[in-house]
Formats: structure tokens, sequence, C-alpha cells
């Protein structure tokens, strides 16, 4: 993959409802409603009724998926197709516009159909209730003209990368952590991919999700709505859409940079001979443990103890030292007991605790508390325990009355 910057860029079910659009004509309701589209020459009546027989399917209802998929709507998008499997949390709230206080708990696929309903009522909406995989998404794909992907982990976005490829979709992409986002249309004939950018996935744990590592709950719309312009770009065959560029927006400065990019002819999935013909498993690509398999015993040398095993010791009365290695603000929100020292602040304060007493050690999702408990074994202490799934897993599985973050 050649780039010509220098700078590296940062770092199933079946559908619930499908209608077909008619796109034959405007009625005068429509006719008024995209009024100040039909006098923009690059758009016109012709333009419009393209966007009305266009055919999007939208994955993920979240950060992205929100402006993305209200703007394709008020736009007048013909049909939307939306792929999630999630609930609303009060969590979502603060980037996930498209849903609302009094959708908390509901699913986000119901709550997103509202709320482009009310914005307008002539979508046509394909509900997919599922978590996208490499069983379902040729099947789900196969409807559609143009994928946008809003996930925001990595063994989906080389699924619905590879998927977009076998089935010549392109894939209108975003991605965004912290302050900084990427946007780019990948997939086409004559554009590279996302595995001509990234030939390989970064190792587990390298990179937080916004989960753990926050968002900045503006950018998400910023780069969601930059998906949305591509996607009716595409559409309507107008303007320069973002084949071979990379866009880069870095929120605290208001910068937009744009990388070159090529398509790499020895890619595996879009290059001359490529190697993958198939959807294959992406958790394995991504050095994750499948979904499939049974929870691991061990990771790099540390026990695992599961949330429902934590529980039944402490009511067994057992002493269990716990250690909450998130930051003091994460403990304001949420928290199960136990002594905090943030990841940062271990090496100087390991004297606090006691090597000899068995120490189970949690984060929010088991990432940080893993590396706190390598750490802790590499200086001595022997009875450690990382707690699988961290505090959410405890909020999911044993208490619900702890907050989720």
């Amino acid at each position: 993959m050649q780039i010509d910057h220098p700078d590296p860029p940062p770092p199933g079910g079946g559908p619930v409802e499908a209608n077909s659009a008619s796109a034959t004509a405007l009625t005068p309701e429509e006719m008024a409603r995209y009024s100040r589209h039909l006098i923009l020459p690059e758009v016109g009546e012709q333009g419009q009724l393209k966007l009305k027989s266009a055919r999007v399917l939208c994955i993920g209802a979240g950060g992205l998926g929100a402006p993305l998929m209200m703007y394709l709507a008020a736009a007048g998008v013909g049909t939307l197709g939306l792929v999630d499997f999630d609930v609303v949390e009060a969590s979502n709230l603060q980037r996930q516009v498209i849903h609302g206080t009094n959708d908390i708990g509901r699913s986000k696929l119901d709550s997103a159909e509202d709320s482009l309903k009310a914005i307008n009522p002539n979508v046509n909406i394909v509900k997919f209730p599922a978590r996208l995989n490499s069983e379902n998404a040729l099947e789900i794909f196969k409807d559609f003209d143009i994928i946008a992907d809003g996930t925001d982990n990595f063994p989906t976005r080389y699924l619905v990368n590879d998927a977009c490829v076998l089935s010549g979709k392109p894939n209108a992409y975003a991605s965004i952590f912290r302050f900084e986002g990427q946007a780019s249309v990948f997939g086409t004939k004559e554009g590279p991919c996302y595995r001509c950018l990234y030939p390989e996935p970064p190792p587990p744990g390298l990179v937080p999700s916004c989960a753990e590592g926050g968002v900045l709950g503006i950018l998400p719309g910023l780069l969601g709505i930059i998906q949305a312009t591509e996607v009716i770009k595409l559409i309507l065959a107008a303007g320069e859409p973002l084949v071979g560029r990379l866009l880069l927006v870095d929120a605290l400065a208001m910068r937009f940079r744009e990388l070159k990019l090529h398509k790499n002819p020895d890619c595996p999935v879009c290059g001359t001979h490529p190697t993958i013909t198939k959807l294959i498993d992406y958790e394995q690509f991504c050095g994750l443990p499948s979904k499939a398999a049974a929870p691991a015993a061990m990771v790099n040398g540390i026990p695992q103890m599961h949330v429902e095993e934590l529980k039944r010791r402490r009511d067994a009365g057992e002493e269990l030292f716990l250690l909450d290695v998130r930051e003091p603000y994460e403990f304001a929100i949420a928290q199960m007991g136990g002594h905090l020292i943030p990841l940062n602040d271990l090496p100087k304060r390991v004297r606090e605790l006691n090597p000899e007493r068995e120490i189970v050690v949690h984060c929010k999702m088991g990432g940080r508390s893993q590396k706190a408990a390598e750490f802790l074994a590499q200086n001595g202490f022997q009875k450690i325990h990382n707690l699988a799934g961290g505090i959410l897993a405890w909020s999911e599985k044993v208490d619900p009355k702890v907050p989720k973050y």
C-alpha cells in the first residue's frame, strides 16, 4: 500500500420489513419536500429519483449510524437497511442522537426506525436484528447498492470490507476515536479497499475501543455526515467521492488532512490474484477468541475469573482482594467495591498490595486489568486473576444496578 504523504493515519437474521420504492415520478408532496434539491443542477428531478430508488445498508445504529441514517432519510434515499443487535443505553445518548431518553432499553433498530419515519415517512426501512457475521453478510448485502460501515471494531470492519469487495458494493467508511476520525470510500473497482490501507489488524488490546478510550460526542456526528455525503455523491454520480483518498479529521484543532491511497495489486481480497475468495473467521484473523469458543481459562499465563465465579466466591465469604485499575472518574460512575489503583499508577503503588493475598483485578472490560495482572505476575504476585469482561460483565450478568458507561 503506497501513501503519498509522510504522516501515517491515526491509529443473522433476515429482514423484518422490506418495501420497494417506486421511482417513476415524484409526488407533489415529494416535490415540495425536496425542493431545495430540485433547484440544484447537480441533483434536479432525475437525481432525486435516483435517491428515491437507491437502497443503502447502514451497519450499526450508533454514533456514526445516527447522523448517517438521519441525513440519508431526510435526503430522500428510498430504502435504508439497518443492521444492529443492541439496545439503547444511557451512555449512548451523548452521541447517538437518533435515540432519546425514553428509548433507553429499547431495540436500537426500533428506536431508529421511529426517528427516521418521523423525519421522512416516505423512507422504507429494512431491519436486520442480528450481529453481522461471515454466515449472513453476503445474504444481507445482496439487495443493497451501497454499504455504509459505522462499526466500532476491527473484525467487523474487515468483514464489511471483504463482503463489499466480494459482492461488488462500494463501502462508505468512517471510524472515530476520542477527538480524531477518518473517512474514505473503499471497494470500488478503480480504488483501494480497507485491506490495501491496513493489511493486518493491530494486536488485540493495542487500540482501545471508544468504550474504553472515550469519544467526543460531536465527532461521530461530523464523520457520519461525511459518510452520508459520500453515499449521496455515489448515488448521484456527482462530485469527487473519497475513492483513493483518506480524509483525516482532528476535531480539537479543527483540521482536515487528506492522504492519497493506491490500490495494492497484491491485496489478498481486491488485488490482481486474490487469495481471499470467501468470508473467513474475522475474530480469529484479528487475534480474538471466536464468540463460539469456550471462554479461555488462561490468557498469557493469567487465570481468567468470570463474574459468576466471583459472585459465588464472594457470597461464600471467601477473602478475595478486588483491585480496580480504572480511573477515578470511572470509579465515581460505577463500582463494585475494591481498592482503586489506576493502571498507570500501579508501578509506583504496588507496595500497597500484599503478594500473599488472592487478588482479582478488574477494569471496565478486561483489557487494562489483564495488563495489570501481567505486571503483578512479573513482580512476584502468584495469586492473581483477571476478571473477564470487567465491570460491564458484572452489570450484565450479576448486578444490573451497577451503571454501564
